[in-house]
């Protein structure tokens, strides 16, 4: 069994090599279960301490841990990639906004709060950025969809749960990503916010 500094080393690497962030499950399968989640859970702890002061950082996400930039770094990151942070439409960041708050809903209940339709492409935008799911079936005529946010939707704001959610402009200047692949979804979800409400999907 490695000692807690060759553990603690062990679990840097994991994670520095890891696209995805990694549970205290994922790292405790690293030792064969020789080490307990609670050791591996204070190992990160004392690996978040140790880079406290550099640009990168260790964060816990609904995910897992992860290390990432820090937020006061980022600008400057982005500079590496100018053309790769095109921003979602308002109507878009306006329907998550509400998923995120209002969850689980329906896409008639977005309408109804927004005030002007809400096409399928939008609601496809989100899902294929893997911010929202179906999570069920609201019992009413017609059984519409309910939508809510994903974990994935979280660790892309650095955050545990929904309780931690930010205001509404945090999250439009933290999630503007747009997928290289759908400018027409954007023009069109940009179009559609101000066309006028012509039927509820719920």
């Amino acid at each position: 069994m490695p000692n807690p500094s060759e553990a603690k080393r062990i679990i840097e690497a994991a994670l520095l090599s890891s696209q995805e962030p990694l549970s205290v499950a994922d790292l405790t399968r690293l030792f064969d279960d020789e080490i307990g989640p609670d050791t591996v859970r204070r190992l990160l702890d004392e690996l978040r301490a140790d880079w406290s002061a550099r640009a990168v950082e260790l964060v816990n996400t609904a995910s897992g841990w992860r290390f990432q930039t820090r937020p006061e770094f980022q600008p400057f990151v982005e500079r590496l990639n100018p053309d790769k942070r095109p921003r979602y439409s308002r109507a878009v960041m306006e329907t998550l906004a509400i998923i995120a708050y209002r969850q689980p809903v329906t896409r008639g209940d977005v309408e109804d709060i927004r005030g002007v339709a809400v096409s399928a492409q939008i609601v496809q935008t989100l899902e294929s950025r893997g911010w929202i799911d179906v999570v069920g079936h609201r019992d009413t005529p017609g059984r519409p969809a309910l939508y809510a946010t994903t974990k994935s939707f979280l660790d892309d704001l650095g955050l545990l749960s929904l309780q931690e959610l930010p205001p509404l402009e945090e999250i439009a200047r933290t999630l503007e990503l747009e997928p290289a692949s759908a400018p027409q979804i954007e023009q069109q979800a940009a179009n559609e916010a101000d066309a006028p409400l012509a039927s509820s999907a719920g």
